[in-house]
C-alpha cells in the first residue's frame, strides 16, 4: 500500500488532513513528534547536540532548551547545518523503522509521513504520493495571528523562514486546497483516501 508524504507550510491545515487520514485508518508518522522523542533526555541525539553546542542548550534538569538552541542556530547557516547533520539522519532512520513496522503489521496499510520540511530537505524520492496542503501565504499569516496569537511580524518571519509555496507545489502529486472551510478540506481528504485505497 502507498507510502505518502504529507507536507505544507506553517498554518496550512496539514494537521487537519493528517487527523482525517488517521480517522480513515492510515498510520500517521509525525516528523515533529519524532524529533521531540529523539531529543529527549537520555537519547543519543540530545547528547550529540549538547556536545556540539555546549551545556547552555540544556535546561537545569537536562532537557533540551529549545529557545536557547534556536537562539544559537537562528540566522547562522553553518551552525544550523551542523544541527541538521545530527538530527536529520536520526529522524530518517527512526521514521523508516516505523514505516517498516506498520507495513509488516499490515501490508495493506496506508502510511502517511506528516513532514513539514519535505521541500527544505529535498526529499521526494521514496514516496508513492506527495500530498501538499496549500493555502496562500496571506491566509496562513492571518491564521498565525488569529489562532496562535503571533504578531504580524513574527508570523511573516516564520513563513519566510520556510520553503516557498512554488517550491512545495513543485513536489506535489496531489494538492489539497486548505484555504476554504474545514468541511471543504475534509472532503478533499476523503477523496484522497478513496484514491489511495482504490484497487489496482
Amino acid at each position: 500500500m502507498p507510502l505518502v508524504a504529507l507536507t505544507g507550510g506553517i498554518a496550512s491545515g496539514k494537521s487537519t488532513i493528517a487527523r482525517r487520514l488517521a480517522e480513515h485508518g492510515a498510520v500517521v508518522v509525525d516528523a515533529d513528534a519524532l524529533v521531540r522523542e529523539l531529543q529527549a533526555p537520555g537519547q543519543p541525539v540530545l547528547a550529540a547536540i549538547a556536545a556540539e553546542f555546549g551545556p547552555e542548550v540544556l535546561t537545569v534538569d537536562g532537557a533540551l532548551d529549545r529557545a536557547a538552541l534556536g537562539a544559537v542556530v537562528f540566522g547562522d547557516r553553518e551552525r544550523l547545518a551542523r544541527l541538521n547533520a545530527i538530527v536529520h539522519p536520526a529522524v530518517k532512520e527512526e521514521s523508516q523503522r516505523r514505516f517498516r513496522a506498520a507495513l509488516d503489521a499490515d501490508p495493506r496499510t496506508v502510511v502517511v509521513y506528516d513532514v513539514p520540511l519535505l521541500a527544505e530537505a529535498r526529499g521526494a524520492g521514496e514516496w508513492d504520493r506527495v500530498v501538499v496542503a496549500h493555502a496562500p501565504a496571506d491566509i496562513r499569516r492571518r491564521r498565525l495571528v488569529e489562532q496562535r496569537g503571533m504578531t504580524e511580524a513574527d508570523a511573516a518571519a516564520r513563513i519566510a523562514n520556510q520553503a516557498g509555496d512554488d517550491e512545495r507545489l513543485a513536489l506535489a502529486d496531489v494538492v489539497i486546497d486548505t484555504s476554504g472551510t474545514l468541511g471543504e478540506t475534509r472532503a478533499q481528504t476523503d477523496e484522497l483516501w478513496r484514491s489511495l485505497t482504490a484497487g489496482p
